[in-house]
């Protein structure tokens, strides 16, 4: 005879022994394992901080993320309205980019650094510089991996290949023999064997450049030792001295074993946009290419014309960019030292890397509780420099961001708080 109980309360009975008791859910309550590997996230104390001091009506000058605030230039918005209007172009586009803009990539490279790409096998587009590395993390990297980091660097660096398994070994970050030795015992005394070294020059957070002459050095160690070479030039074109920053890429022999990552954020104040570039060696393409098929369509493909336009168009917005960060770093450098605060020039990139004042310094603080003290008492938000890695500690970075007009006004604050006892 059938039951006139429903099957729920049938199968609550089944559980339980009674319909009016509750289970509970036997799903595992530890951290997911890839999470696990990812510390917390560093800024979070700050960005909650600065975020609470706005709800309280401050005006907070922030200056800890490199988001540009110019807008991209005019014709590059105008292609986009202009693309956006076609009725085809708003379907899946190509993971690996349109063929236009695989090839204003490699007619870039030939015309700024002599490089000759083939736009079918050794480039490929990606949603911003980040994606493409955190993605080729994925495709080349076999669980307990060593990969060769700077410390400090931007995160995606050495977290990139954490979520992908391996287990990252710090080098210095300074583009000299210091980092030269330091390969040179890595390789003596890693187990297993490093396979890809992290190379980014202007650099994130340092500001530090490389040269040529750097970069034949390292390609001739990585090939004589089987090491590949991933390069992050985000800021090629953001530089305040007389000589462009170079690509690994130009040096002989170097696509052997090198991908460069290159991206439209800084350079035409893209960073929404989405729009980077992998390029080099076509086996190291074709993996990237592979994972990403997986993952993604493409950026939206007005966004790829207009991106199109932004490489083969006019160009003087590039130089007008340039000369805006060098003004801003003057500003900011002149009147904090004024204040009392000694900061490097930065060679290149959207930031300063500064040490923490020695007087905070002396006094046990680190660049966490640095930046949260300078936010409470001046209204001006840095990153504190152990985002980047644990040798940052000493420092905080400081975005070019604002205006000058913004940038003075944050001396002063800064000034004022200097001024005040401990």
């Amino acid at each position: 005879m059938t039951s006139s109980r429903s099957v729920p309360e049938a199968f609550q009975d089944s559980v339980s022994g009674s319909a009016t008791q509750s289970f509970s859910c036997a799903l595992p309550q530890e951290e997911f394992h890839r999470i696990r590997r990812l510390p917390p996230y560093v800024f979070a104390e700050v960005n909650k901080a600065k975020a609470a001091a706005r709800r309280r009506g401050e005006d907070i000058i922030d200056l800890g993320m490199g988001n540009p605030d110019s807008p991209p230039p005019a014709h590059v918005v105008q292609k986009l309205a202009e693309t956006i209007q076609n009725p085809r172009a708003h379907g899946y586009s190509v993971s690996r980019g349109i063929p236009g803009l695989r090839r204003a990539l490699a007619a870039y490279y030939q015309k700024r650094f002599g490089v000759d790409l083939d736009p079918e096998t050794e480039v490929i587009a990606t949603l911003g510089s980040k994606e493409g590395l955190a993605n080729l993390a994925q495709a080349i990297t076999s669980p307990g991996d060593t990969i060769l980091v700077p410390n400090p660097s931007y995160p995606i660096h050495q977290f990139g290949f954490i979520i992908a398994g391996a287990s990252v070994r710090s080098i210095p970050a300074r583009p000299d023999e210091t980092m030269l030795r330091a390969l040179y015992r890595a390789v003596k005394h890693s187990v297993p064997k490093p396979t890809a070294l992290i190379l980014n020059f202007p650099s994130n957070p340092t500001a530090y450049c490389a040269t040529l002459d750097f970069y034949r050095e390292i390609v001739d160690f990585c090939r004589r030792e089987g090491i590949w070479i991933l390069s992050d030039l985000a800021y090629a074109e953001i530089y305040f001295g007389d000589t462009p920053p170079p690509s690994v890429l130009a040096v002989p022999g170097a696509r052997d074993i090198t991908v460069e990552f290159t991206s439209l954020s800084k350079t035409y104040s893209m960073a929404g946009w989405r729009v980077g570039f992998a390029a080099g060696n076509p086996r190291l393409i074709a993996a990237l290419g592979r994972i990403k098929s997986y993952l993604d369509y493409g950026a939206f493909t007005p966004i790829q014309v207009a991106a199109v336009a932004a490489l083969t168009g006019p160009q003087d917005y590039v130089a007008d960019i340039r000369a805006l960060y060098r003004e801003r770093r003057d500003v900011l450098l002149r009147g904090l030292g004024q204040a009392g605060w000694e900061v490097p020039a930065p060679e290149g990139s959207m930031f300063a890397w500064a040490p923490i004042p020695p007087r905070y310094r002396e006094q046990g603080m680190g660049s966490v509780d640095f930046a949260k003290l300078l936010l409470r008492e001046a209204g001006v938000a840095v990153a504190p420099g152990l985002g980047f890695g644990e040798y940052g500690d000493g420092f905080v970075r400081i975005g070019l961001v604002e205006n000058t007009q913004r940038l003075r006004q944050a001396i002063r604050a800064i000034k004022g708080f200097f001024a005040r006892p401990l």
